[in-house]
């Protein structure tokens, strides 16, 4: 039986390519995105327990340095790139607000896909949503001389339907009705996988026409912030000495951004132009990250089997 998780990069391209060539039957899927989303949540949710989120929490300096690098380093880069590629000035605010936004979902299913620390994960996400509220519209102003206004209530309750009701309601699935999640779990993974594909699909249909008229500039500056967050939040977090699977996940939190975020903010305040770039940030991310994630996920299946002889 073909393993979807396993073929992920590979089908992650192939799903793209074709919701490119051919995005008109998936324009009507937009509404399914948050809903296929809260499936993969509840389905990371049945591989965990209450007791991971103790020890994530009794071992705050993950989650602290992954909240700092957020705020710092990914901003930093766009701003870099917008001078060293000389963008022009809508596209340049819509890659800093892009930088300046929390981290996104898709890193929480990407570290579930890489073997990496889901609770870490979700619990990073939460506080640089959290921290978001505040910093996101500062960031924006220092680095672009912009003002945005970030909608405080919007943005908790979007994290709230998506991550933590459905991540607590495979919690507490998992602890009252465990014969399900052992039911499922040789099979949550190509099930979360094969969610994803859709997702990314239809984010790649919606984006399609806007994506197409990006300059290959602007292209290479969203594609290379994205790649240098990944790298440079795990090379910082092995560095600081955290463990292999603490900065596979420091890494796929910094590197994916909120950019759905950062398209809303970029839509409202400054028009279309300077949405590209977390349009494309968008959909380069997920491919990006199950990439990643497909090799992180390759190397410990290796050296799990060089251990057992």
């Amino acid at each position: 039986m073909i393993s979807v998780n396993r073929l992920f990069p590979l089908l992650a391209v192939i799903f793209s390519l074709a919701a490119w060539y051919e995005p008109q039957p998936l324009l009507g899927l937009k509404d399914a995105i948050v809903p296929l989303l809260s499936i993969v949540m509840f389905c990371m949710g049945l591989t965990l327990r209450w007791a991971d989120f103790r020890r994530v929490w009794n071992k705050p300096q993950p989650i602290a340095l992954g909240v700092l690098l957020q705020f710092v380093l990914m901003p930093l880069l766009a701003w870099a790139l917008v001078h060293a590629l000389s963008l022009p000035q809508e596209l340049a605010i819509g890659l800093i607000i892009v930088g300046a936004c929390a981290g996104g979902t898709s890193s929480n299913v990407m570290t579930y896909l890489a073997g990496g620390d889901v609770a870490l994960s979700v619990s990073m996400t939460l506080m640089s949503t959290l921290w978001g509220v505040v910093l996101t519209p500062w960031l924006v102003a220092f680095y672009a001389s912009a003002d945005v206004a970030v909608d405080t209530s919007a943005m908790i309750l979007s994290i709230a339907q998506i991550v933590v009701l459905p991540v607590a309601a495979g919690l507490l699935c998992n602890q009252f009705l465990p014969q399900i999640g052992q039911s499922l779990s040789s099979r949550l993974p190509d099930i979360a996988a094969l969610f994803i594909l859709f997702i990314i699909a239809i984010i790649v249909a919606l984006n399609a026409d806007e994506i197409a008229t990006m300059g290959i500039s602007a292209a290479f500056a969203v594609i290379l912030h994205n790649l240098l967050g990944l790298a440079l939040a795990y090379a910082i977090a092995r560095w600081n000495g955290h463990t292999e699977v603490e900065a596979r996940t420091i890494a796929l939190e910094v590197g994916m951004q909120n950019s759905g975020l950062g398209v809303a903010l970029a839509l409202k305040f400054y028009g279309p132009v300077a949405a590209l770039p977390g349009a494309l940030f968008s959909v380069w991310h997920n491919i990006s990250g199950s990439a990643l994630a497909g090799w992180w996920k390759w190397q410990t299946e290796r050296r799990i089997r060089k251990s057992r002889g």
